[in-house]
């Protein structure tokens, strides 16, 4: 952790202006942490931003929550992750984009380091990524974190979706998320940065939650990975497959 004098001294330099960008579909749970954090994150850091929820499709309170927390809401039923991520950044007035997840908790640290990272240059990035009472998790389940994780953020070196930053001209120069695909949008908008300017993940790391982890049974997780190299030519070009991801039982 880092102490808040040390946060002060480095907020003297002004931050860029920024959208906080959350895609949510029946968060009613797990967004008033993360809007909460983000707003204290602002205030902090007395930045020049705005929290926008993406309510996409919802049947519970999410939109009136973000209502409630103090963020712009904008309702929209599309139902692919990229085209929701796309509508809050078309609705965004400010000069950087951060895509944040509704599950996920965001240090003022991290959002201060994102918003350097663009001040100095760079054109977009992510975040390390860890999740709570990981330990807790049953071994296998835990094994199969850290091997995603340590090849998708280590080998690869792509955002986590959890937590994605970049400057909005850089954004809007390469399109945005690609719409025909319904998962791993991450790895495109990585590939798009890469191709444009330096990109950098920061430390310390965004706090998700692990629900998919728990609700889904080690088969069901393992399929997920793997199903696209049943058909790597259709990869993640429909919902089938992606339950996990969009499914509302769990």
């Amino acid at each position: 952790m880092f102490g808040e004098a040390q946060l002060i001294s480095d907020s003297e330099n002004r931050l860029p202006s920024v959208s906080f960008i959350i895609p949510a579909h029946n968060e009613a749970r797990y967004l008033p942490a993360t809007v909460r954090a983000i707003q204290y994150d602002i205030a902090r850091l007395d930045l020049d931003a705005e929290v926008i929820v993406v309510n996409d499709a919802s049947t519970d309170r999410t939109g009136q929550i973000a209502l409630d927390g103090g963020a712009r809401v904008v309702d929209v039923e599309l139902r692919n992750i990229g085209a929701v991520r796309n509508a809050g950044a078309a609705a965004a007035l400010h000069e950087c984009l951060i895509f944040v997840d509704a599950d996920t908790v965001v240090p003022a640290k991290t959002v201060q380091r994102s918003l350097q990272s663009l001040a100095a240059g760079r054109i977009g990035g992510g975040a390390y990524v860890e999740i709570p009472n990981r330990f807790e998790l049953p071994l296998l389940k835990r094994w199969m974190y850290y091997a995603v994780t340590t090849v998708w953020l280590f080998v690869f070196r792509y955002s986590a979706g959890c937590y994605m930053y970049c400057r909005k001209d850089a954004f809007e120069d390469f399109g945005g998320f690609d719409e025909q695909f319904f998962a791993a949008e991450e790895m495109y908008f990585s590939q798009q940065l890469k191709q444009r300017g330096e990109f950098q993940l920061v430390r310390p790391g965004v706090l998700t939650s692990a629900r998919k982890l728990h609700r889904y049974s080690v088969w069901e997780l393992a399929r997920f990975v793997f199903n696209p190299l049943k058909n790597p030519f259709s990869l993640f070009r429909s919902r089938e497959g992606l339950e996990i991801l969009y499914e509302d039982q769990r």
